[in-house]
């Protein structure tokens, strides 16, 4: 009976202590930039804000395609969209002479990273990933600090928009 009595108080201790995780416990970056957590922080609330105000959803078929702006009023929601466990991470630039083959002509450091599938174009500064959440740039932004600021903004917009439900096809 003792040994019953210790195994349901070790169970019921477990189960309490345990409980529901918080959505708290994972919220943050797996940052591996050379900037600070605080950095990061600092750009995701200007991507909430910017999404609080205002939505484009086809900024890159606008560039590739001529096509009309799709503009959409903000969403307030965003403002309580959190990174949970979203890495951010540079990526080695593509070679000049990789990118001269394909017609685009940039000098190194290009700038520009192969943009894995379903990506609308070949090559790009950053892309996101959804899940896992991740936020990869070219490397070589990471010393141009207002460029990598806006990229990084724009890839955080593109995370809160993934998680209010927005289309992403041409973001």
């Amino acid at each position: 009976m003792a040994r019953t009595l210790r195994i349901l108080f070790l169970t019921s201790l477990l189960l309490g202590c345990s409980g529901r995780p918080t959505q708290t416990a994972s919220v943050g970056f797996l940052n591996q930039t050379l900037h600070s957590d605080a950095d990061l922080w600092a750009i995701w609330s200007l991507a909430q804000k910017s999404v609080a105000s205002q939505i484009n959803l086809n900024p890159v078929q606008q560039t590739v395609g001529n096509t009309p702006p799709d503009i959409l009023p903000g969403d307030s929601r965003s403002l309580s969209v959190m990174p949970h466990q979203l890495t951010v991470a540079p990526q080695p630039d593509i070679a000049s002479s990789v990118l001269a083959a394909s017609g685009i002509h940039r000098p190194d450091p290009t700038g520009m990273i192969s943009c894995p599938q379903p990506c609308n174009v070949g090559y790009t500064t950053a892309y996101s990933h959804y899940d896992p959440a991740a936020t990869i740039y070219a490397s070589s932004w990471e010393s141009s600090e207002n460029s990598f600021r806006d990229i990084l903004e724009y890839e955080f917009e593109n995370q809160i928009l993934f998680a209010l439900g927005y289309d992403m096809t041409w973001r």
